[in-house]
């Protein structure tokens, strides 16, 4: 062999040599930024549990959805609404009822019915997430008296803002401690007071908490007296929570009319197709049928947002 045929062999075998120990690199890195994001989700060491102690179900498919951008929204959301799920288990479930409800409608019904039960399933998921999440701001809401108490009584005791956090995150029951143990823990990660509060009053937005944030953030920029604004914006939501819970209770019957309406319709459909075994197949088998009823539909949704659109009022 000459000196350019050992030189080309040797770069060949220098360079499959690199490429072997990247390819190892890569996978080995790849493997422990997995495990890693996979023990800070809870899957690593033994089986996966919650903060609760339940049983994580489906972890492998929840690695695989909080891949997607889909499986990170429905995440975030899931967040925000305080439930003991992941993304994974959420998604599975959801799935299971739009199968279960499309084949119950396709069976009972006809098979027409089938795909529009799963669409109302899905959008069912959806108001579930977002009830969810107004609930979880609703009871923060009403505990922000006691919030707003505990900050005023801790600084007039001369601890300083981001004590009184932690104090009061110890001391309040869920959301509003676990709410606000999340704003202390970002708080000794370094972040400010601004921005921490902030990332609250975003994930729990609420004219009350906005108030309150804006409170504590002016104060501590300006070094007012935080105390006496605390004092009296505590007697404040004390008379909104009031206020909120009179409007709630006058609004109860109009939001029970929302839903009954529709499921008046539902019912009308199951006792017609009882009485007549096969007059809906018969119906929805034309094109005409189809879109009469569609249209019938469509105008128990607009009827259903319209009501509840009346029923709604800011305070």
């Amino acid at each position: 062999m000459n000196n350019q045929t050992l030189l080309a062999l040797g770069a060949t075998v220098l360079g499959g040599t690199l490429a072997v120990a990247g390819v190892h690199a890569y996978a080995s890195g790849r493997a422990q930024r997995r495990a890693l994001e996979d023990r800070l989700a809870g899957f690593g060491g033994g089986p996966p549990r919650s903060a609760s102690g339940r049983v994580r179900h489906f972890t492998g498919v929840d690695r695989r959805v909080r891949r997607t951008r889909l499986g990170r929204a429905v995440h975030l959301r899931l967040t925000t609404t305080g439930l003991d799920l992941t993304a994974g288990e959420f998604l599975t479930y959801v799935t299971f009822l739009v199968l279960a409800l499309w084949l119950l409608a396709a069976a009972t019904l006809a098979p027409f019915f089938g795909p529009l039960a799963a669409l109302v399933g899905v959008w069912s998921a959806v108001v579930f997430l977002n009830w969810q999440r107004q609930k979880r701001i609703e009871a923060f809401i009403n505990q922000l008296p006691d919030v707003a108490r505990l900050l005023a009584n801790a600084t007039a005791a001369g601890l300083a803002l981001r004590t009184a956090l932690a104090m009061a995150a110890e001391e309040l029951e869920a959301p509003a401690g676990e709410e606000l143990a999340r704003v202390a823990d970002q708080l000794s990660l370094g972040r400010t007071v601004d921005d921490a509060l902030g990332e609250l009053a975003e994930r729990l937005p609420s004219r009350e908490l906005i108030v309150l944030v804006t409170t504590l953030v002016l104060s501590n920029k300006a070094g007012g007296s935080v105390v006496s604004s605390l004092r009296n914006l505590t007697q404040t939501l004390e008379d909104r929570k009031e206020t909120r819970r009179e409007v709630r209770t006058m609004l109860s019957e109009v939001n029970a009319t929302a839903f009954t309406v529709p499921m008046l319709g539902l019912g009308s459909l199951v006792l017609v197709n009882s009485s007549n075994e096969g007059a809906l197949e018969r119906v929805t088998g034309s094109p005409l049928g189809q879109a009469l009823v569609l249209i019938s539909l469509a105008l128990y949704t607009v009827g259903f947002l319209v009501i509840r659109r009346l029923g709604r009022i800011e305070v």
